[in-house]
């Protein structure tokens, strides 16, 4: 049975493992119990660590009309797509940082971010990091396999909500309507040989008890059909945006902590990665408890580290260019307003003065005798 089935049926076929999430997200076990639990686990399997990422957006062009992303065709904003030398420049101020695993992310636009410019970022940003991975448009396994040649080694996908009819209300054009090819892009990342495969839904869309059973049901079905890669579980609530979104859906800390926690207890060995969407007190109060990865210092808009590509912003909407020049000082416009806005240092230390270990690196494709 495929994902996409299995979804269609996760009201009337549940695993043991998911009735028993599904108990945990509705309080049966009070959040101080399940903190202790979760904190327990996670450092039995990963010990104190915590692994720091830093996003690189490199474009946000996009075709795609997402209600609730700042990237919309439609909305009126600063674009651009940094060339390569720009590309490099971003990353090497992020090596500076201390950085040695970047995520590259791109608006959905096949013009300007095709997979060959794809694989000439990866290329120039492997011979500076060991470890670099993708959050940008699904692409076929053909396309997949030549990136991961290229030498990326992680992709996150997030599907953005479980629910397919409002996913159809949401994502009113572009190839991004089709839900089940979406959905089903973690399994095609698995055939082309990622080792990290990352998911996530948005959260302030659906009902969060519902995405997250959802969500459940995928890793759940991951950990059985691609159980070489590893899985990670990224919680992006709604954050404020171009175009104004906002949430259709509540969810406060407590609830984030509840799910956050629960999904440890159910699966002790996935990653869980939280970013700069959440403000400093929360991020720092929930890292022991069951998070192993964290973004820092990140800019969500291209050029956002060192100014590059602000010599070609171009004011655009529902693809057409708008008659205005942007001001010498302005950057491209981000995908959304970030929270935790400490530089990267200051966060790594605080890590350290809450007992955790910042871990810069760990991978390298010396570990499989790749070159």
């Amino acid at each position: 049975m495929s994902f996409i089935e299995q979804l269609e049926n996760l009201d009337k076929r549940q695993s043991a493992t998911l009735r028993r999430f599904g108990e945990l997200l509705t309080g049966s076990v009070p959040l101080e119990r399940l903190a202790q639990q979760s904190a327990l686990l996670t450092r039995q399997y990963f010990g104190r660590t915590m692994r720091l990422f830093a996003p690189l957006y490199v474009s946000n062009e996009c075709v795609n009309i997402c209600k609730y992303c700042g990237f919309s065709r439609d909305n009126a904003i600063l674009r651009v797509t940094l060339d390569y030398e720009q590309v490099e420049a971003e990353a090497r101020f992020l090596v500076a940082q201390g950085f040695r695993s970047i995520l590259i992310v791109a608006g959905e636009h096949p013009k300007f971010v095709a997979p060959n410019y794809l694989v000439e970022c990866i290329q120039r940003i492997r011979r500076m990091v060991p470890s670099v991975s993708l959050e940008v448009a699904p692409l076929t396994v053909e396309e997949y396999r030549t990136i991961v040649s290229a030498g990326a080694e992680g992709l996150t996908v997030f599907q953005e909500t479980y629910d397919p009819e409002l996913y159809a209300r949401l994502h009113t054009a572009g190839p991004k309507k089709d839900f089940a090819w979406r959905l089903a892009c973690p399994e095609r990342a698995y055939e082309a040989g990622f080792r990290r495969i990352g998911l996530g839904a948005l959260l302030g869309l659906g009902e969060w008890r519902r995405e997250a059973l959802s969500l459940a049901a995928h890793v759940e079905y991951l950990l059985k059909h691609c159980w070489k890669s590893h899985i990670t579980v990224c919680f992006p609530r709604l954050r404020p945006a171009a175009g104004a979104f906002q949430p259709l859906r509540h969810m406060d800390e407590r609830d984030l902590t509840r799910l956050i926690c629960a999904l440890r207890v159910t699966f002790p060995q996935i990653g869980l990665v939280l970013s700069t969407r959440e403000h400093p007190q929360f991020r720092d109060g929930i890292a022991p408890l069951g998070i192993t990865s964290m973004s820092a210092g990140a800019h969500t808009e291209p050029g956002g580290y060192t100014g590059a590509g602000r010599e070609k912003l171009r004011l655009t909407q529902c693809g057409k260019p708008l008659t205005v020049i942007p001001a010498e000082d302005e950057s491209a416009t981000p995908q959304f307003i970030i929270s935790d806005s400490r530089a990267t240092a200051e966060v790594a230390a605080r890590l350290k003065e809450i007992g955790l270990d910042p871990v810069w690196k760990d991978w390298e494709y010396a570990f499989e005798g790749a070159a």
